[in-house]
């Protein structure tokens, strides 16, 4: 299946949209800090899942997930920093916070998927 055609591509769209609106009320002091930072990593999300579904082996399809979820967990710690420093009220914060779980357990739910075909695939025992 294509990138574009996954539900965890569009829901990791989603969420780099809703990343993007809350920063612009961050701030300007944070522009190039902060809100750089969060921008980026909201974007590596979906950019990865996208790279690594193109890439031709399970192998580097699970190094471009575990990308992604690298990107995504430092974003998680960034929505932290963010409500201690005052830039989130709690609403947006709880919000950020469901999607980001939801796209968590969803890329969980694909790396599990991958290993688990690659692993019969080989004829090996998953650890």
């Amino acid at each position: 299946m294509a990138f574009f055609e996954m539900e965890i591509y569009e829901v990791s769209m989603s969420f780099v949209e809703s990343v993007y609106k809350l920063t612009r009320s961050f701030p300007e002091e944070e522009r190039y800090c902060l809100v750089s930072q969060m921008r980026r990593a909201a974007v590596s999300i979906p950019s990865n899942i996208a790279e690594g579904n193109g890439r031709g082996h399970s192998k580097e399809y699970l190094h471009f997930l575990y990308d992604a979820r690298g990107s995504l967990m430092e974003l998680r710690t960034q929505f932290d920093i963010s409500k201690r420093l005052g830039y989130l009220n709690e609403a947006d914060y709880s919000s950020l916070t469901e999607s980001y779980e939801r796209l968590r357990r969803m890329l969980m739910n694909l790396i599990s998927s991958i290993r688990r075909k690659s692993v019969s695939k080989s004829g090996l025992k998953e650890k």
